[in-house]
């Protein structure tokens, strides 16, 4: 049964509420734990036991973090690390031009730094060479260094690793592995088919960290001691929210911890990139996955490729501002390509149908640096997986995302195997590809019927989950501050949202591009503000803004506003519906 008799809201969506079963675990939890009700809904909601939640509310990375060596070729990729650092070979990095793949590299660069090496970074151009090693690149590499560690690629790399001859490669990664690995001396990720799962949530980043750690189990058995590597964290919580990665286990974790240390501004790049950003609280979730995720991503997207490695890993103060300075600037360029991109994307593909298994689209000249995020739109506007293909001189380069319980980087990576594509593969969440412009049409019936057998074409509009009611005088700093407890809140652990019934728009401004500001009240002389971002990319911000008096039931997640040292709740709007 709807929330409020929700059934279609303005975004087209149902509202649930809790139900009964996560009533009855919250009222248990409140007897048994003393903790506030707030609180214990969320804990319910996510099906944590009385017994677990002191546990779960600190979750302790000494208590969670893996036997690094649990993963297959892990001794065996640290023990050639350290044999490099000892003999002081040439070192050389390669990396994915993501988030992701620049805090991985920049995890390296500085502990190498912190042992007195240098080493190599190597970021490919997406637009020249795309995505992971290739021949020439690793060719060149070879004939200059000893050792080439490949992070967050590499996996599917049979060719260009074949083509190192001279030296050693290493891989650590995350993405989905095919039946044979490519002859590297060890290959180290959780998604290689013989690996059991139980670490396949983990980002490139965590796995690069876990080298690290089994590293300095290695460095401590020979009488040595490593770098700190606590004050890495800040990366490897990073690389988690902006790649994606569900927030459940050891990753929880990570995350909480990395804030605290991304809190005390030692890593000058992320210093001077949250100035930049103009972040002005302390960091959360929220600002890793869309205030400096994405800036971080721009060089990769439309700009110079190493620019979101060399930053995370800078030593000088100068140049952190530097490089902080022209992310922004490309993030902001970013944006308007997208803006264009977006706009024809969705109208093709609403014209093609929302209700198929696949939803997508392709153009001729559309930035290959934004079709992962345009894919992203189509995705939240349908709820069906989608893919966004930009092509040039017949080549099309593409990017998909998926929706909850639909794998798309395992049919991708059959359609390559099956000749469809150039090459592709990822994992369940996002994936890319290369396509022949001659194959494109054969390449998505064929996906859209594989994803259709996995019941892709089932879903609706995705039901917006509510976690309970809130009148505006309910919504406290101090209530909000117990729900953060149970963060941080992303991926796989979304953040509690709330019902406002019944609510009178007292105020209604547009601002800036798409984003929406409101404040609303009750009747009894109790308001409050709410930002709704990207409304105007919907229904969502002409109906409120031209709401003509009507009253209406609001939904969202609650945040705390820090001004002039002041503290606010505020709500960060999702959707609404007539009251």
């Amino acid at each position: 049964m709807s929330f409020l008799g929700v059934d279609a809201s303005l975004t087209g969506r149902r509202w649930l509420g809790p139900g009964v079963e996560v009533e009855r675990a919250t009222e248990v939890l409140v007897q048994q734990t003393s903790l506030p009700l707030a609180l214990c809904q969320v804990l319910a909601r996510r099906g944590v036991a009385a017994e677990e939640a002191e546990a779960f509310l600190a979750p302790s990375l000494r208590d969670l973090l893996p036997d690094p060596r649990s993963l297959r070729d892990m001794e065996k990729a640290a023990t050639r690390f350290l044999a490099a650092v000892k003999a002081r070979q040439r070192i050389a990095v390669f990396a994915d031009y993501d988030v992701d793949g620049g805090s991985s590299a920049a995890l390296l660069l500085v502990w190498l730094r912190e042992m007195g090496c240098a080493a190599t970074l190597y970021v490919p151009d997406r637009i020249d060479e795309g995505y992971g090693p290739n021949d020439a690149a690793m060719v060149e590499l070879a004939a200059a260094h000893d050792l080439i560690v490949c992070v967050d690629c590499g996996t599917l790399s049979h060719g260009p690793v074949a083509a190192a001859v001279g030296a050693d490669v290493v891989i650590l990664d995350h993405h989905l592995g095919g039946e044979t690995l490519p002859d590297a001396l060890a290959v180290v990720n959780p998604n290689r088919q013989d690996e059991d799962g139980a670490l396949a949530h983990l980002c490139a980043a965590a796995v690069v960290f876990l080298m690290l750690v089994e590293a300095g189990r290695q460095l401590r058995e020979a009488g040595a001691r490593g770098p700190d590597l606590i004050a890495l964290l800040d990366l490897v919580g990073l690389a988690t929210v902006a790649d994606v990665a569900p927030l459940i286990g050891v990753n929880r974790a990570f995350v909480r911890q990395g804030l605290r240390v991304m809190a005390r501004r030692d890593r000058l790049g992320l210093a001077a990139l949250a100035d930049v950003a103009r972040m002005d609280t302390a960091p959360a979730a929220y600002h890793l996955g869309f205030l400096l995720g994405p800036r971080i991503n721009a060089g990769g997207r439309i700009g110079q490729a190493d620019l979101g490695a060399r930053l995370l890993a800078c030593d000088d103060p100068h140049e952190a501002q530097s490089l902080a300075e022209k992310l922004d600037l490309l993030n902001t360029e970013r944006r308007d390509v997208e803006t264009a991109v977006r706009a024809a994307a969705l109208d093709q593909a609403e014209a093609r149908g929302f209700d198929a298994p696949l939803v997508w689209a392709s153009g001729a000249g559309w930035h290959p640096g934004v079709v992962g995020i345009v894919a992203s739109r189509l995705k939240e506007a349908s709820n069906r997986p989608s893919i966004v293909i930009g092509f040039e001189d017949g080549i099309g380069k593409g990017s998909g995302r998926s929706v909850s319980g639909i794998d798309l980087g395992a049919p991708i990576q059959r359609l390559a195997a099956e000749g469809l594509l150039i090459k592709g593969g990822g994992h369940k969440m996002a994936a890319g590809l290369t396509v022949a412009e001659d194959k494109l049409d054969a390449a998505m019936a064929r996906l859209s019927e594989l994803l259709a057998k996995q019941g892709a074409h089932l879903a609706g509009a995705a039901d917006l989950k509510l976690d309970g009611m809130l009148m505006p005088a309910a919504a406290t700093v101090e209530l909000a501050q117990q729900v953060e407890q149970a963060g941080p809140f992303g991926a796989g652990a979304p953040a509690p949202r709330y019902a406002f019934a019944d609510m009178q728009i007292r105020f209604a401004k547009r601002v800036g591009e798409s984003h929406l500001k409101i404040s609303f009240g009750d009747g009894n002389n109790t308001k409050m503000d709410a930002i709704a971002f990207g409304a105007f990319d919907g229904p969502l911000g002409p109906a409120l803004e031209n709401h003509g008096g009507a009253r209406f039931h609001l939904a969202g997640r609650l945040d705390i506003n820090t001004w002039r040292g002041r503290q606010s709740v505020q709500l960060r709007l999702e959707d609404a519906a007539p009251a």
